[in-house]
């Protein structure tokens, strides 16, 4: 069993990755921290394809490791099982199907609270995983 919490980099997820990581300590989970690479990337036999790939995994895996420094100094002197994965697609899709294939007990996500107006035309990926996730999606403002 475990949580999932996705992360962009941004500061809304920094947030929703300490939060995770306190709830996965008091529950004795194990905390899974996803980023998604976008757009246009695929998973060929197991590899991530896209254009720029070399740099767009660079920079991905570099998101994950900050996420998991970030995981560890929000349980402080506790342990904490933390594993990472670099997803690639949609990034609503991606996490909520990610989820279901490795049967997460719950998600976390970050919401930056756009304008109702940009939302509308863009979407937003934290109600998108809601609406996607068959487990509690929990979201951090």
């Amino acid at each position: 069993m475990s949580y999932l919490v996705a992360t962009d980099g941004s500061a809304e997820s920094d947030e929703a990755v300490r939060y995770a990581a306190r709830q996965a300590v008091a529950f004795y989970e194990t905390l899974e921290i996803a980023h998604v690479l976008t757009p246009d990337s695929e998973l060929v036999d197991g590899t991530i394809v896209l254009p720029g790939e070399e740099a767009a995994v660079d920079a991905g895996q570099s998101v994950l490791a900050s996420a998991r420094t970030i995981a560890e100094e929000a349980v402080g002197d506790e342990s904490i099982d933390v594993e990472t994965q670099l997803l690639t697609g949609r990034p609503a899709d991606a996490i909520a199907d990610y989820a279901a294939d490795a049967d997460v007990d719950a998600i976390y996500v970050g919401h930056r609270g756009l304008s109702e107006e940009r939302e509308q035309v863009v979407g937003s990926v934290a109600k998108s995983v809601v609406d996607k996730a068959d487990v509690p999606v929990t979201v951090i403002r």
